[in-house]
């Protein structure tokens, strides 16, 4: 698999498809047509030497996604009430990421250290407790991953993510990006967002099996703290797991694989249909397909 450096999500009845300084927002309006737009990708940092630099390039990276995902969601749910306004880059959507952000961390970092504080008097053992708050942690994520994926709007949001997949997994196999080859793609993919979640609660797990304190505001401070630094390491990973084909890479990607088969279902034609349009509005697939079959000869 070659890789294409081509990334996305789903948004709202539609893929997001982001591809050096653009991406595209495709949806499938009510009456049925595809409204594809595309909008010029800012990044937050543009100094290239930081970019480049490991670790600090996923902590920009990831705040860069976030942001960038809440825009593509925001102008999908304004399409689909048929108001087509662009992203707007206002103080409310600024208040609604900063929220998401805290809440995100309350949840998976700070909680799971607050129910692992209870578990002290049947654990003496620093490094049981440190592995007790981790495997809390684990619970924590993959219960709510399994508990929304019941809710009927997201799985309809997870069937566009498995078209998102499964147009990326098309052309990084070197196959032209029809309906029948898309559809007949994996919708796994090791560069999902999903499986960098579960890194990020797995580097956490080892983080604080070394980094621990006495004080329980510094440990909390601390759990707040190397957020960054964690989503940074865990990114690291992605980007090698993007890129090779290593057996022991491979074996590590296997649990945010397996994840996947909770956070992607199989789109429909239709889908699918909204995945390549989103991808052509900022990818030239036809020239990387060709010299992907270049290269095999």
């Amino acid at each position: 698999m070659r890789y294409s450096g081509i990334g996305g999500q789903a948004v709202m009845e539609g893929v997001m498809m982001r591809s050096g300084d653009r991406y595209a927002v495709a949806v499938r309006k009510s009456d049925g047509q595809i409204d594809v737009r595309v909008f010029p990708y800012q990044g937050l940092v543009r100094n290239q030497r930081i970019r480049n630099l490991p670790v600090l390039r996923g902590i920009v990276s990831f705040a860069e996604s976030l942001a960038t995902g809440m825009r593509a969601l925001s102008f999908s749910a304004s399409l689909c009430e048929e108001g087509g306004e662009e992203p707007q880059e206002d103080a409310s959507m600024g208040f609604s990421f900063f929220a998401a952000v805290v809440l995100a961390v309350g949840i998976f970092m700070v909680l799971p250290y607050w129910i692992s504080l209870f578990l002290q008097r049947y654990i003496a053992s620093g490094v049981m407790m440190a592995l007790a708050e981790g495997a809390v942690r684990l619970l924590i994520f993959t219960g709510y991953v399994t508990a929304i994926s019941c809710m009927p709007d997201i799985k309809r949001v997870y069937r566009y993510h498995g078209a998102e997949h499964k147009c990326i997994n098309c052309i990084e196999q070197g196959m032209e990006l029809s309906v029948e080859n898309v559809r007949n793609s994996s919708r796994q993919h090791r560069r999902c967002g999903t499986g960098f979640l579960l890194i990020v609660m797995f580097v956490s797990i080892v983080f604080f099996l070394f980094i621990r304190v006495d004080s329980r505001v510094s440990a909390l401070l601390l759990r707040v703290l190397l957020v960054p630094v964690i989503a940074g390491i865990s990114y690291e990973f992605i980007r090698i797991a993007g890129r090779s084909d290593n057996a022991l890479v491979n074996s590590l990607s296997r649990p945010g694989m397996w994840l996947q088969n909770l956070t992607t279902g199989e789109p429909d034609d239709a889908m699918i249909e909204v995945g390549i349009a989103s991808v052509e509005a900022v990818f030239d697939w036809r020239s990387f397909v060709a010299e992907d079959g270049a290269g095999e000869r």
